[in-house]
């Protein structure tokens, strides 16, 4: 099969998007220094990832169950979707000329067909033939990729034989994929999957699928700030009490609107990218300055993985091949990449900035997803627009602060701090509560010089997806700054308070945000018979961030602000008295003091560690003085 490029970014000029066809032209064929660096940058690391995922590929021919598949250094079970490093194998293959990656290829499809293939062209998740089907199209994305810039590197007989497996999966998507059926992020990659199997098999009936299903999702933008929505159980019906749209920041950056800018642009579809391009900026609004995507607060950040979502497939394709709207995409682009790179050991990505350190060893779900943008935008190359860093991102040149109205979340920054407030109320399973920040709560606080200092994990960790999710290690201990109490042993915590309002000024100096908030149980309910109704100002100045928690009623049972601090453990803490503490990072010295003494959570070890989103970190309590009834206050410093 002739090579040939699938997307010529070229053909987005005149569709009025701020680059001449000049610029575009010389961006796509130049190729300056800088864009040769991030090409050397993921060149580099496919290859690492795709020679880790070789090491753990079981090669048994006796027993079927698992030859071919991919081995999981943390899961007791074989990963469905291992069949989707087919296309980063096959690039391997074609590029280095070496056999091994054609037979890695080979086995992953060989296990995909003896495990999880169905009669009716679908995958299946995990073995059981009644598990999720609908990430059939994923796999089918990578085996249409595989074939169409890299199928001549097999043998005819292996080459047909996919091909004809691969219209069967296309066929299964033709046939169940509505915009609606269930979450946005399976039949918006739709939209680029059919597109590309109707070409790479010449289907015009999947192609006007791609077609109709592109039309369709042009409405799961939000009115403000056009984000992404459609991330809950049923994806277009339900709004929140606040009357706002599932949004995970996860799925849409590292999977959906990847698909979508890629149909847009060899569509040309002009409608949609001005749609995109305007959701990519809002969403770029929350990588943090060390390339890490804030999604505390998304409706799905039980996948948080500070880096991206667990089993999505990364966010290199959608920046990259629109840095030419927008410079700083470019920069997002490569910055994700270098922090995947940071948690990457031993040829595999770690879920999360605090694995390696904590020794938790990896899924190798991150990896076999992952690997495929990375090749996407390497047979793209000749194509693309410049990638470099020299445009800041949002969040590094960023001073104030901003209120996402379709989410209810504020982002504040002065000086060298960043952080997220959110009273996002939009639930995942509307059943069930698997509770990102929210009432109030600090998801993120980061510092350009130190780095992050708290990220919010879910109130209670729990397997969602059990098949996609490592069990916690270790005792649960919730990363997220809160109050709490507990009463006949049941937890109150402002974290489940949907409800709670905040406020903001930006008044000599300093940012506030104020939150009135609730103390609850999971199951809504407020407390009683002690104080319930608090308010948490959050207020930032350049040099200091200072958290002040006060109520008007009687506390009469111990209550707490918890202000769990991100610290691997190799950092030094330092008592200094009973309420001051610091703790020596590469980069500076972080203090913490309050008003009242400073104690820290009983757990085993020298640190907690929370796979959501996957760090080490110091629960430090601060215990409200009910005789005193003064305000509770803790502040944050760096030097």
């Amino acid at each position: 099969m002739k090579r040939r490029s699938f997307i010529k970014l070229s053909t987005i000029a005149g569709v009025g998007l701020s680059l001449p066809m000049s610029g575009l032209l010389t961006a796509c064929s130049t190729h300056p220094e800088h864009s040769l660096e991030f090409k050397n940058l993921i060149s580099g690391l496919l290859k690492e990832w795709c020679d880790g995922m070789l090491k753990v590929q079981i090669n048994n021919p006796s027993n079927l169950d698992v030859h071919g598949a991919l081995g999981c250094p943390s899961c007791s079970h074989i990963h469905g979707r291992c069949m989707d490093a087919v296309y980063p194998f096959l690039f391997m293959a074609d590029k280095t000329g070496d056999e091994k990656y054609i037979e890695g290829a080979r086995l992953v499809m060989t296990w995909a067909e003896n495990n999880v293939s169905q009669e009716n062209g679908a995958w299946t998740v995990i073995k059981n033939p009644k598990s999720w089907k609908g990430i059939t199209i994923f796999g089918a994305i990578a085996l249409a990729e595989a074939l169409h810039y890299h199928g001549h590197v097999l043998d005819e007989t292996t080459r047909n034989a996919w091909t004809v497996r691969l219209e069967k999966a296309g066929q299964y998507i033709y046939n169940t994929f509505t915009i609606d059926f269930t979450n946005i992020n399976y039949p918006g990659t739709a939209v680029y999957g059919l597109n590309l199997i109707g070409n790479v098999l010449n289907r015009d009936d999947f192609k006007a699928k791609s077609k109709k299903l592109a039309s369709e999702v042009k409405v799961y933008f939000t009115a403000n700030e056009g984000l992404l929505f459609g991330e809950c159980k049923k994806s277009s019906s339900k709004l929140s009490e606040k009357g706002l749209h599932g949004v995970d920041l996860g799925y849409n950056v590292e999977e959906t609107l990847n698909s979508l800018v890629m149909y847009a642009l060899k569509e040309k579809d002009e409608e949609l990218l001005q749609i995109l391009t305007k959701s990519l900026n809002s969403h770029l609004e929350f990588m943090l300055p060390d390339g890490a995507w804030d999604n505390s607060w998304g409706n799905r950040m039980y996948k948080w993985s500070y880096w991206g979502s667990r089993t999505c497939d990364g966010s290199q394709p959608a920046f990259g091949m629109m840095a030419h709207i927008n410079p700083a995409f470019g920069t997002a682009a490569i910055k994700n990449t270098e922090l995947l790179q940071r948690c990457t050991a031993d040829g595999l990505i770690h879920g999360g900035p605090g694995f390696i350190e904590a020794g938790i060893p990896p899924c190798v779900h991150h990896t076999f997803t992952h690997a495929k943008p990375l090749a996407a935008l390497l047979d793209h190359w000749d194509h693309l627009p410049e990638i470099n860093s020299s445009a800041s991102l949002p969040r590094m040149t960023a001073d104030g602060v901003k209120h996402f109205k379709d989410l209810d979340v504020f982002l504040f920054a002065r000086g060298d701090w960043r952080g997220t407030v959110s009273a996002y109320d939009a639930e995942y399973h509307y059943k069930e509560d698997f509770r990102q920040a929210s009432g109030g709560a600090l998801g993120v606080l980061y510092h350009n010089k130190v780095g992050l200092l708290c990220a919010a994990s879910m109130a209670e960790y729990h397997l969602v997806e059990k098949n996609n999710q490592q069990p916690q290690p270790g005792k649960d201990i919730c990363l997220t700054p809160r109050i709490e109490t507990f009463k006949d042993d049941v937890w109150y915590t402002n974290l489940y308070d949907l409800p709670a309002k905040i406020t903001s000024k930006d008044e000599n100096g300093a940012i506030e945000l104020k939150a009135d908030v609730k103390l609850k149980n999971v199951d809504r309910n407020i407390v009683d018979g002690t104080a319930s109704a608090f308010d948490i100002a959050y207020k930032c100045s350049a040099d200091i961030t200072e958290i002040r928690v006060s109520t008007q009623q009687d506390i009469k049972t111990q209550t707490a602000f918890v202000l769990p601090i991100v610290s691997p453990n190799n950092e030094v803490v330092t008592k200094i008295s009973e309420r001051e503490m610091t703790i020596q990072k590469p980069e500076g010295l972080v203090t913490i003091k309050a008003n009242v003494p400073l104690k820290i959570k009983a757990m085993s070890g020298s640190r907690t560690f929370n796979m959501v989103p996957g760090v080490e970190a110091i629960p430090i309590e601060a215990y409200f003085d009910s005789e005193k009834k003064q305000d509770l206050e803790i502040s944050i410093s760096v030097s």
